[in-house]
């Protein structure tokens, strides 16, 4: 049985405090993190990563939450992109 997907607004790590247009969605395939009212990244339940290859690095405040998103700094990231660990595909 499929449910619902379910949407929040993403803490900051140092405050704790929900932080203004930055969402991670939960759903029954994995969690996405959406900026504004675009996706940005994927994590399946596998733990596989899909990013979109317009937004991914889209600004430095999509930047900043996609790290928190990904626990990771932007340069691994990029090696993780030019190994094919990560896929870039149009998630929007």
């Amino acid at each position: 049985m499929k449910t619902t997907p379910r949407v929040q607004n993403m803490r900051s790590d140092n405050s704790g405090r929900e932080i203004a247009n930055q969402f991670e969605i939960f759903t029954d395939e994995g969690k996405y993190y959406q900026s504004y009212s675009t996706i940005v990244a994927f994590r399946d339940n596998n733990g596989n990563v899909t990013l979109d290859r317009n937004k991914w690095d889209y600004s430095r405040t999509t930047g900043k939450y996609r790290n928190q998103f990904l626990g990771e700094t932007k340069k691994e990231t990029e090696r993780k992109i030019a190994s094919g660990e990560y896929t870039l595909a149009d998630l929007n």
